[in-house]
């Protein structure tokens, strides 16, 4: 059984999954704020074995309502914590606004990794950087055991030559660190969020939910190496 925890205020994952913004009662930013539990908050997707913790709009105000807590980074660690032993999920995934705030560092003071989308364009070093100098303070700051599982390259258009250079500049920098799988440009992946399901229910066959099942292959083939290690 997985969850995946919407964390962004645009809600992507959650509609993407068929929440209707409407049934979303209670939703992640209940529980960074402390009114409500994980196990309350996650509602049943159409996936079979997976739940989701919605967004909403309440996240973008939530950074002002907790700045002042002492444990203001640490909300989610602990409403995750408090739920440990009644959830019974293989794994939680975090969904993380597209920018390195607040919200972002809950995430990365709860995770166990990160798991990195880079697209395929000119600044992709240049995030990328970034993102690695938050990870370390992080590291050394509220999670020590916080680690990069992968950079996944998404957005690829094999036609084009910076897409390419991209591709082969990350992996320069960055070595077995970024995942074999390369994610492509793909229509039917842009078109399944607005029918409310992950792209591999919407068109199995197309070019984009394969490379997205061999991603999910590497992502559990690493998982189980670190947990032997």
């Amino acid at each position: 059984h997985v969850l995946i925890i919407d964390l962004d205020p645009q809600g992507n994952a959650s509609t993407g999954l068929g929440i209707d913004r409407r049934n979303r009662e209670i939703s992640s930013y209940d529980i960074i704020v402390g009114n409500s539990e994980v196990a309350e908050a996650a509602v049943a997707t159409v996936v079979p074995g997976l739940s989701i913790v919605p967004s909403t709009l309440d996240l973008l105000g939530v950074e002002m309502e907790i700045a002042a807590s002492p444990d203001r980074v640490l909300k989610l660690k602990n409403a995750l914590a408090r739920n440990a032993g009644e959830n019974g999920f293989t794994y939680v995934l975090i969904d993380c606004p597209p920018s390195l705030n607040l919200l972002t560092l809950n995430s990365m003071a709860a995770a166990d990794s990160v798991l990195v989308p880079l697209q395929c364009e000119f600044f992709a070093l240049e995030g990328l950087s970034q993102l690695l100098e938050t990870v370390e303070q992080v590291r050394r700051s509220v999670n020590p055991k916080l680690t990069i599982q992968g950079i996944v390259m998404t957005m690829y258009d094999g036609r084009n030559n910076l897409a390419h250079q991209v591709v082969q500049d990350v992996r320069a920098h960055m070595g077995d660190t970024v995942y074999e799988t390369i994610i492509p440009r793909n229509v039917r992946i842009s078109e399944a969020p607005s029918f409310g399901k992950p792209a591999i229910l919407y068109d199995l066959k197309c070019s984009g939910s394969q490379a997205y099942l061999q991603l999910a292959s590497e992502v559990i083939r690493r998982e189980r190496r670190l947990r032997a290690a």
